[in-house]
C-alpha cells in the first residue's frame, strides 16, 4: 500500500540580507560538522551565466542516516545518496533548492524543495520555507519504519536548519565579514533593462493588506517574485504561517504539527468558501484528533457548515438575549484565571434548569451556550494579545450548591445533553479546566448522565471537590487568585453573576406554544400519562436483579391530590386483568390506569411498604429516588388522595368540600418517567447516597424521614 505524506514548514524569516545569508549557507559544503550524517557531497554539474546572475549547481551527497543495523543489513546498504541541485538567482535574490533520492528510488521516493527568498515587506531580510513529500512503494515489508525514519529526518533538518545558519553567520562575523554586496550587472554590457529598473527584484514587495500587518502576519511570502509588477494576482499574496508567528500566537508546535497546521489552512483557503477560521481554532480542530489532518479536516467541514447554517459567526452581534436568560442564568464571565485564561463562573446549582426550558425551550437555551462560547473565543484572543503568550481555552467553575433531583429532570438533563454534544463539536480544545465546587451526593447520578458524552481528553480536565474542600490544600487557590475568588464561594471579590433562583411558573409557556417551536420536549414521549380514580389507583412494576440499583421517579400532578407509595415484593404480581376500564384505556395515552397489587395480598405478608406514603397536591412536580435493597419486584403506585375528616368534629371543613367538588368524577391525573440505573454506574459512589437516611441532603422539607428510609422525593411547587 502506497502512501503519500506531504509536509510544509512555516516560513522562517532571518533578519539579514539574502547575500549574507547566502554566504552562510555556502559554508556547509562540502561537508559539515554540524551535520554529522552528511558524510561527504560532490559537485555533478555546474552551470553559471555569463554576467554570474545565474549559478545553478548540483551535488550527489551520502548521508549515513541512523537507522537500526538490521535495517540497513536487509536493505544491503550502509550510505543513503541524495541528489540536490540548487538554483541561485542574484538578480532575483532567490535560491531554489531541489532534492531528491537516489539509493532505492524505485521504492521510496523522496521530494524536497527549499527557497530562500527576499521578505516581502524588508529587503534586508530573508525567508526561508521547506516542502518534502514522501512516497513508500515498497521496503521489504519495514514500510513503516521507514516512514519513521524519513519523519524523524525531516523534523531534525528544521530544527538543525536555523541553527546551522545562525552558526555560519556568527563565524562570518567574527571573521569580520557583516556586509556582502548585492550582484550588479558588468559595467561592460550596460543593458536598457538595468537602467529601466534600478534594482528590480524588489519592486514586486507589493503593499501588504493593512489588516494582515495588524494580525502580525506580516512576513507574507511571494513565489513570484519574477512576475512584472503590473500583474493583478500580486496584489495580496497568499499569506503564509512565519515561524515566530506561530510560537507567539499558537504556541511551541513540532514540525509536523505546523506541517499540518499550515496544509489545512492551505486547503481551506483554496477549497472553503466564505469565512476562514482563525488559526488558532484551526489548530483546536487538529488537536482534538490528535493532528489527523484528514480527521480534522472532517470535523471542522461539519463545523463550517453548521457554523453557516445557524449563523454562529453573527451571534455576539446580533442576537439578544431573552430577558428570562439574563435573568435566571446563573452564569457570566470572570476575570480570569492563574494562567491568564478567561474563566467562566456558572452557579448550577443556583439554576433553576427546569424553569429554564419550560420558559423558553430548549433552541434559545442553546442559542445562549453558543453566544457564551463565541464570546469565549474572543476572550481567548484578547488575553492572547494582553498576555503575550497563546491562550486558546478558558477555565469553567460550576458551583453545586443547591443542586438537587430538580436538576436531574429528564427533559432538562436531555436538553444539556445535546447542549455539550454541539459544544464538543464545534469547540473542541477550548476548556482548559473545570473546576466543579460543593458536589453533592446527587451530583454522582448526574455525572453518570452527563458523562458517555464528553470527550475523554476533555474529561482529564475535570476537578471535582465536595462539600468545602475547595478551601483547602490543592484547592481553588492553585487556580485562581486570591482577590478574585467570588464573594459567594467565601472570597472577597465582588462577582456580578446573576443570583438564579426559580423562574415564575407565570413564564413557562404551554406545551402547544412549545410544539408549536417544534419543540416536543414537554410532550416528549420518555412521560407517560395515568389516571387515577377512587379505588383505582394507577400502579407501575419495576424488577430488580441486582440489589443496590436505584429507582427513579419524576411525575407532575397534572390534576387532584395523590398519595405516592412504593412497595417491594418477592413474587411476581399477576399480570394486570383487562377488565372493562383497563381494557380501552391501557392503549389511549390519555388514561392509562394500572392495578398490579392483588386483592387477596396481604400488606407486610406479600408485599412490603419501603417508603413513607407522600401525599402530593395538585400542580406540584416530584422527583425522587430509592437505594433498592434487595432484588425483586417493586411497584410504585399512585393513588387517589381522599380528604380525612376534621378529626374533632367528624363534620367536613369548607375546604375539604370545595376540594372535593373541584376533583371531578374524582379522577386525578398524573404525567411520570421511571427509570432504574445500575449501581456500577454510581462509580463506588451509592455509599454517600446511603449515608444518610435521606439520600440527597437537606432536599427539602418534603423529605422522608423515616429511618429505615434510603430514599428522598423532593417537591417543587
Amino acid at each position: 500500500a502506497a502512501m503519500v505524506q506531504k509536509y510544509q514548514s512555516p516560513v522562517r524569516v532571518y533578519k539579514h540580507p539574502f547575500e549574507l545569508i547566502m554566504a552562510a549557507y555556502e559554508r556547509r559544503f562540502p561537508t559539515c560538522p554540524l551535520i554529522p550524517m552528511f558524510v561527504a557531497s560532490d559537485t555533478v554539474n555546474e552551470y553559471k551565466s555569463e554576467d554570474e546572475a545565474i549559478h545553478v549547481i548540483e551535488r550527489r551527497c551520502k548521508l549515513d542516516i541512523d537507522a537500526p543495523r538490521l535495517l540497513k543489513k536487509i536493505a544491503g546498504v550502509d550510505y543513503v545518496y541524495f541528489v540536490q541541485k540548487n538554483s541561485l538567482n542574484r538578480r532575483e535574490r532567490t535560491l531554489h533548492i531541489e532534492a531528491y533520492n537516489e539509493t532505492f528510488s524505485n521504492r521510496v521516493i523522496i521530494n524536497e524543495h527549499c527557497s530562500y527568498t527576499v521578505h516581502p515587506d524588508n529587503e534586508d531580510w530573508t525567508c526561508f520555507e521547506q516542502s518534502a513529500s514522501l512516497d513508500i512503494k515498497s521496503f521489504f515489508g519495514f514500510e513503516s519504519t521507514v516512514e519513521k525514519i524519513a519523519m524523524k529526518q525531516y523534523t531534525s533538518n528544521i530544527k538543525k536548519g536555523k541553527e546551522i545558519i545562525e552558526y555560519y553567520l556568527k563565524q562570518l562575523e567574527e571573521e569580520g565579514i557583516t556586509f556582502i554586496p548585492r550582484w550588479t550587472p558588468p559595467v561592460a554590457c550596460k543593458s536598457e533593462s538595468s537602467t529601466s529598473h534600478p534594482r528590480r527584484p524588489v519592486s514586486p514587495a507589493i503593499n501588504i493588506p493593512e489588516s494582515a500587518t495588524k494580525e502580525g502576519l506580516s512576513n507574507k511570502e511571494i513565489l513570484n517574485t519574477s512576475s512584472s509588477p503590473s500583474e493583478p494576482t500580486a496584489g495580496t499574496p497568499d499569506d503564509k504561517l512565519d515561524a515566530d508567528y506561530i510560537k507567539r500566537y499558537l504556541g511551541d508546535l513540532t514540525p509536523m504539527q505546523e506541517s499540518c497546521l499550515i496544509r489545512l489552512r492551505q486547503w481551506l483557503q483554496e477549497t472553503h468558501k466564505g469565512k476562514i477560521p482563525k488559526d488558532e481554532h484551526i489548530l483546536r480542530f487538529l488537536r482534538a484528533r490528535d493532528f489527523n489532518i484528514d480527521k480534522a479536516r472532517e470535523i471542522l467541514c461539519q463545523s463550517l457548515t453548521w457554523r453557516k447554517q445557524h449563523q454562529v459567526d453573527y451571534i455576539l452581534d446580533t442576537w439578544n438575549p431573552p430577558q428570562v436568560l439574563q435573568d435566571y442564568y446563573a452564569g457570566g464571565w470572570h476575570h480570569h484565571d492563574k494562567d491568564g485564561r478567561p474563566l467562566y463562573v456558572l452557579r448550577l446549582g443556583q439554576m433553576d434548569t427546569k424553569g429554564l426550558v419550560r420558559a423558553l425551550g430548549e433552541e434559545a437555551l442553546l442559542r445562549y451556550v453558543l453566544s457564551i462560547n463565541e464570546e469565549g473565543l474572543r476572550r481567548c484572543e484578547e488575553n492572547t494579545k494582553v498576555f503575550g503568550r497563546p491562550i486558546s481555552s478558558w477555565t469553567c467553575l460550576v458551583d453545586l450548591e443547591g443542586l438537587n433531583m430538580r436538576h436531574l429532570w429528564r427533559p432538562g438533563v436531555k436538553a444539556l445533553l445535546r447542549i455539550i454534544e454541539v459544544v464538543e463539536a464545534n469547540y473542541p480544545e477550548t476548556l482548559g479546566r473545570l473546576l466543579i465546587l460543593r458536589a453533592p451526593r446527587v451530583f454522582p447520578v448526574l455525572w453518570t448522565l452527563v458523562s458517555p458524552f464528553i470527550d475523554d481528553n476533555t474529561r482529564k480536565k475535570f476537578l471535582i471537590y465536595a462539600g468545602n474542600d475547595y478551601q483547602g490544600p490543592g484547592g481553588l487557590l492553585d487556580y485562581i487568585d486570591k482577590e478574585i475568588i467570588p464573594d459567594f464561594l467565601s472570597g472577597e471579590c465582588m462577582c456580578e453573576v446573576p443570583e438564579g433562583g426559580l423562574v415564575p411558573k407565570s413564564l413557562y409557556r404551554t406545551a402547544e406554544e412549545l410544539e408549536n417551536e417544534d419543540i416536543k420536549l414537554w410532550t416528549e414521549t420518555i412521560y407517560q400519562s395515568a389516571s387515577v380514580f377512587k379505588g383505582a389507583p394507577h400502579e407501575v412494576l419495576i424488577q430488580i436483579v441486582d440489589a443496590s440499583s436505584v429507582i427513579t421517579w419524576d411525575f407532575d400532578v397534572c390534576k387532584g391530590d395523590i398519595v405516592f407509595n412504593i412497595f417491594h415484593s418477592k413474587r411476581s404480581p399477576q399480570p394486570p386483568k383487562k377488565d372493562s376500564l383497563g381494557a380501552h384505556s391501557i392503549t389511549s395515552p390519555g388514561g392509562n390506569n394500572v392495578q398490579l397489587i392483588d386483592k387477596v395480598w396481604q400488606l407486610g405478608r406479600d408485599y412490603s411498604m419501603v417508603e413513607s406514603p407522600l401525599i402530593c397536591k395538585e400542580g406540584e412536580s416530584v422527583q425522587g429516588s430509592h437505594v433498592t435493597r434487595w432484588p425483586g419486584f417493586y411497584i410504585l403506585q399512585w393513588k387517589f388522595h381522599s380528604m380525612p375528616a376534621c378529626a374533632t368534629t367528624n363534620l367536613p371543613r369548607v375546604d375539604d368540600v370545595l376540594a372535593s367538588l373541584q376533583v371531578s368524577s374524582h379522577k386525578c391525573k398524573v404525567m411520570y418517567y421511571t427509570e432504574v440505573i445500575g449501581s456500577e454506574d454510581f462509580r463506588g459512589s451509592m455509599t454517600s447516597l446511603e449515608s444518610s437516611h435521606s439520600g440527597f441532603s437537606q432536599l427539602s422539607a418534603a423529605t422522608t424521614s423515616s429511618s429505615q428510609s434510603h430514599s428522598s422525593s423532593m417537591i417543587s411547587r
